[in-house]
């Protein structure tokens, strides 16, 4: 993880302490806690328009959308993390440790920025891939009107496609398309 800064080398029941008393959000990678920075105003704008897009497209479905505030684990690689977005079908497995993690996100949206967007398209979406409920990671890029989306397909092989403006993506494991141009609008990426 190349982003925010060493705090301490902890377990995970100790970063879980750690975090349940301060007033920030951490990263937790193999015993390592990484303070989180605060995103920019497009980062949040382009977080809310895909929640909102989300959220309207899944009314009467048994899945939800939840924000930033949500924990997700990654068991097999020792990650706990922030997504911008995560969407669990289904009823939500907490993580046995604490009540305010989760284990089996369907979905996952992680915004880039310029400090993350290496760690987000290369080893946190690596991580991502070893969450065995999870069928499909969005992109979100801040310095294009481009989404990516990395799917598992039903091998068990992962995929991706990019899209552009003008176009829709498809999420399948939601079964609802989003258009690039409804997700970016009113964003005004130069700043």
């Amino acid at each position: 993880m190349q982003r925010g800064h060493r705090i301490h080398r902890y377990t995970y029941g100790g970063y879980l302490r750690y975090e349940a008393d301060s007033n920030g959000k951490h990263e937790y990678l193999d015993g390592e806690i990484y303070a989180m920075a605060g995103g920019s105003l497009q980062h949040a704008a382009l977080a809310v328009n895909v929640s909102s897009a989300l959220h309207a497209r899944l009314v009467g479905k048994p899945c939800v959308v939840y924000s930033s505030d949500l924990k997700v684990r990654v068991v097999a690689s020792d990650l706990a993390t922030y997504p911008d977005v995560t969407i669990i079908c289904g009823p939500p497995e907490e993580d046995p440790q604490s009540r305010h993690v989760v284990l089996n996100p369907t979905l996952l949206v992680e915004v880039t920025s310029p400090s993350t967007e290496d760690w987000d398209r290369g080893d946190k979406l690596d991580h991502y891939k070893k969450i065995p409920s999870l069928r499909e990671c969005v992109l979100v890029s801040h310095r294009d009107r481009r989404i990516e989306v990395h799917r598992r397909e039903d091998d068990g092989t992962w995929s991706s496609q990019a899209s552009g403006p003008g176009q829709v993506f498809v999420l399948a494991s939601l079964g609802c398309e989003l258009s690039i141009d409804e997700i970016y609008r009113g964003i005004d990426l130069s700043e």
